[in-house]
């Protein structure tokens, strides 16, 4: 279904975020209304709106009051070990904050894109498609596919977005990146201990935004895999960047997950087949080479 309506009322919530921040600036510059919707950072672009996604009240009146025609949900507990030591929590805003918005969207017949993730998946096989059998193996990824089953069943118009390992080139609400983490201490000159057994698909948020934004614009129902074309190791993603940084690679030291002492399980191999989105959006997937570059050039 296509629907190119122009502008759109457009609630994004999580707008502090690295994904939700570029997403309220891209929207905006497309002449979108847009209310950045957050819990506690204030958002630098957009109308903020402050509600706790998880106050099934606060989340209607909301609604009520802005009458938004599209959502994309981007706010979550995303830290994978919180999610395993606080589940509760995990469980409060990532399966009770999604199922909140899902009815209201439903309610005021908004279309919604659920920002998903990778950690749906076991990691077993890797280079997944959308049509593969979700299977988290840890409490992170449960509740996100929590958040895309209330999808499901609750709201007719929507898209499930799936994204892996989402870095930009600004810090978002005081977190800073794995990009960002990994090029302030190779410029101290630190050496940076990376894991060589952790495959996923790196995805640079500005990408990520605007395949997310076509996605709305078009109203692109089902499930999207919008994540980097590149299927790479956490620690060839590492050399990745400091090759295209000007970076001293000598300074990664390669280690393997197990001297890493996580508390929640990662999958070994949950990168994203993205057939799907290079077939279906002018916004196409970038390559590693490509994403880095352009987050070189957003930088400077």
């Amino acid at each position: 279904m296509e629907n190119r309506g122009y502008p759109l009322k457009l609630m994004i919530t999580g707008a502090s975020g690295l994904l939700g921040s570029k997403l309220c600036e891209l929207a905006i510059r497309r002449k979108h209304e847009v209310y950045a919707a957050y819990n506690q950072h204030t958002p630098l672009h957009g109308t903020p709106i402050r509600f706790d996604i998880s106050n099934k009240d606060a989340v209607e009146k909301t609604f009520d009051d802005t009458k938004p025609e599209a959502v994309v949900h981007a706010a979550a507990l995303t830290n994978v070990d919180k999610c395993e030591t606080d589940k509760e929590l995990a469980w409060k805003i990532n399966v009770e904050g999604t199922e909140n918005i899902a009815k209201s969207c439903s309610r005021h017949d908004a279309f919604l894109i659920y920002i998903s993730t990778d950690y749906v998946f076991n990691g077993e096989e890797g280079t997944y498609k959308e049509t593969d059998k979700p299977a988290p193996i840890n409490n992170y990824g449960l509740t996100k596919l929590r958040g895309e089953e209330f999808i499901g069943e609750l709201t007719q118009e929507y898209c499930i977005a799936r994204a892996s390992v989402i870095y930009g080139s600004i810090p978002a609400t005081g977190k800073i990146n794995f990009a960002l983490w990994l090029q302030d201490k190779l410029e101290r000159r630190n050496e940076a201990k990376i894991v060589t057994d952790q495959w996923n698909s790196p995805t640079l948020n500005t990408n990520l935004a605007n395949m997310t934004l076509e996605v709305l614009e078009r109203k692109l129902t089902g499930i999207f895999h919008l994540a980097g074309a590149t299927r790479l190791s956490r620690y060839e993603f590492a050399k990745s960047l400091a090759e295209i940084f000007g970076l001293d690679t000598n300074l990664i030291i390669p280690v393997s997950s197990k001297e890493i002492p996580w508390t929640a399980k990662r999958p070994r191999d949950s990168s994203l087949n993205v057939e799907k989105a290079q077939q279906t959006l002018r916004n196409k997937p970038l390559s590693v080479e490509q994403a880095l570059e352009k987050m070189k050039k957003e930088i400077r």
